[in-house]
């Protein structure tokens, strides 16, 4: 990071200092930890491994075929996790399974002919999974097998939909696929966000043009695309799940979760996909997300846009009820003038300012040269006056912009610690991995961020991933010595089965396997504030 970005950072960070209790101050005053950021963090590889700085080490938590229950596998493609403690030394890890590599789950190759049993084997690895695990006492973390709360979620469960009408003549929906990132909300329960939909049943769009899927799930099972796109919410310690159509269908990234003053919930979640929107949904009861106002952001007025048809000449015209809204909720952003976003993926919520964070990972297409062409993303910086998140104004400015000077391109997911640091990992496409203009930064990783000292707004990485993996779905546990972390999608790109790109984690003749990995060590707890 240049001189010139330091210093717009310290006085762009100053602009919150106001907003914190005087008894939240100290947090600006701590330094980062001298031994890491000294060496600048650990430096990119192309290697095919999970390489951490040094002072940090990893364990396998669970991968793609382990078994959680006699009928049950952990999925494939792992992404999100949240960690729900029951006592110091058990918890309950939700994980999201995203989506299949059909060569691996199923064994379906090109020129194959399709069968019924190859498609239900794929959609019973994407979804969720939750497991029981339980920390010994030099504090690794191992799944316990067979646990009352091990279950799966998967693109066969049944869940119902909330919502004002039935949705294609349904009230339940058959599975919950696509599941990338999510939010835990404040009374406990994990929500998981089902993003590139379109991918496994097409989609039917506002006009009425059919879209043919990625996956072909439609030619074998007969299901309405508007089921899928939603966001699940999920009781961790039942299993119970229901789609919550009020926060809007569209490539939900994530859904992050913030009480506000009069104690509503409001949740945050962007489109991830160029030229897409950012989202705002303020409910109207406590302790629930099931009814309340959905609104898509104007960047260029600092204005949230309310979607509801009621309120909206342009909508009642376009649209035959708020139900019909929600299912096509980019065409109605659209309508109402919502500004165009380079992939708004994850929100996170400062701990100690209360301002939002947002990643918008990259915008450009090689097909395409009217795009952005913005090739590294950058983390925006949205705040409310005096934290009041039901305003429907806001101001935005850069936090951290990708690219060589900053060394972090393509930005994801978000995480902050007890200290207030932001930890984030990129997402740079495996079909661009070491390739310009990404070259330089090699493998996917694991990044660390200091928000106050002399480090403040430095980009310092601490993990680079295995060949072709993304690092995805950090969460940490209540006392931040561990931090779980999905190693997704190693070997992405293999040529064929019999040939990976990766053997992460076997490093033998083992095709890859997905996997989530718990990070711990003293270089951990210095850099959270541990130590």
């Amino acid at each position: 990071m240049t001189d010139i970005t330091r210093r717009n950072f310290v006085k762009f960070l100053g602009g919150s200092i106001a907003l914190l209790p005087l008894a939240s101050c100290s947090f600006l005053m701590k330094k980062a930890p001298g031994d890491l950021l000294k060496s600048q963090g650990l430096f990119p590889s192309d290697k095919d491994d999970l390489i951490l700085a040094e002072g940090l080490k990893y364990d396998i938590v669970s991968k793609w075929g382990d078994k959680i229950n006699p009928t049950s596998e952990f999925g494939f493609n792992n992404d999100y996790t949240a960690f729900f403690p029951i006592a110091n030394d058990r918890g309950i890890l939700w994980v999201n399974h995203e989506y299949p590599d059909v060569r691996f789950v199923s064994g379906y190759e090109k020129g194959m002919k399709r069968t019924l049993k190859q498609v239900e084997e794929e959609m019973k690895s994407v979804g969720g999974s939750l497991i029981e695990i339980k920390k010994d006492e030099q504090g690794k973390w191992s799944l316990v097998e067979n646990s009352k709360y091990n279950r799966r979620l998967d693109g066969m469960t049944e869940i119902p939909l909330v919502s004002e009408r039935p949705i294609a003549g349904k009230t339940k929906a058959i599975g919950t696929l696509a599941n990338c990132a999510g939010g835990v909300t404040p009374w406990g329960t994990v929500l998981t966000c089902e993003e590139n939909f379109d991918g496994f049943y097409g989609d039917l769009l506002h006009d009425g043009t059919v879209e043919k899927s990625r996956l072909g799930w439609e030619m074998f099972h007969k299901r309405s695309p508007h089921h899928y796109g939603w966001v699940v919410e999920v009781n961790p310690f039942t299993g119970e799940a229901k789609k919550l159509t009020s926060i809007g269908r569209f490539a939900h990234e994530c859904c992050t979760v913030v009480k506000a003053k009069d104690g509503r919930a409001v949740a945050f979640s962007g489109d991830d996909k160029r030229d897409e929107f950012v989202y705002k949904f303020i409910s109207s009861k406590k302790d629930s997300l099931e009814e309340g106002e959905l609104f898509v952001a104007d960047f260029v007025n600092g204005k949230w846009l309310s979607l509801d048809i009621n309120k909206s000449d342009i909508l009642k015209k376009n649209f035959k009820d708020q139900t019909d809204v929600l299912i096509h909720c980019r065409e109605a952003g659209r309508l109402l003038g919502a500004t165009k976003m380079d992939r708004p993926e994850d929100f996170e919520i400062h701990p100690f300012t209360g301002d939002v964070y947002l990643t918008l990972t990259n915008n450009y297409s090689k097909n395409k040269p009217e795009t952005k062409n913005n090739y590294h993303g950058k983390i925006l910086k949205i705040v409310h006056k005096d934290n009041d998140y039901l305003l429907d104004s806001f101001e935005s400015e850069d936090f951290v912009v990708g690219g060589v000077d900053s060394r972090i391109s393509c930005p994801d997911n978000l995480a902050f610690d007890k200290s207030g640091n932001l930890w984030v990992t990129n997402d740079i496409s495996g079909s661009m991995i070491n390739k310009d203009p990404y070259k330089s930064f090699k493998n996917n990783g694991l990044y660390y961020i200091p928000t106050s000292g002399e480090h403040a707004g430095h980009v310092f990485q601490v993990a680079s991933a295995p060949v072709e993996a993304e690092l995805t779905g950090m969460s940490f546990t209540p006392d931040y010595k561990t931090l779980f972390l999905s190693v997704q999608h190693p070997g992405e790109k293999s040529r064929s089965v019999s040939r990976p790109s990766s053997h992460w984690p076997s490093h033998g003749n083992d095709m890859p396997r997905p996997a989530v990995v718990q990070i711990s060590g003293k270089m951990l707890d210095k850099l959270v504030g541990n130590a």
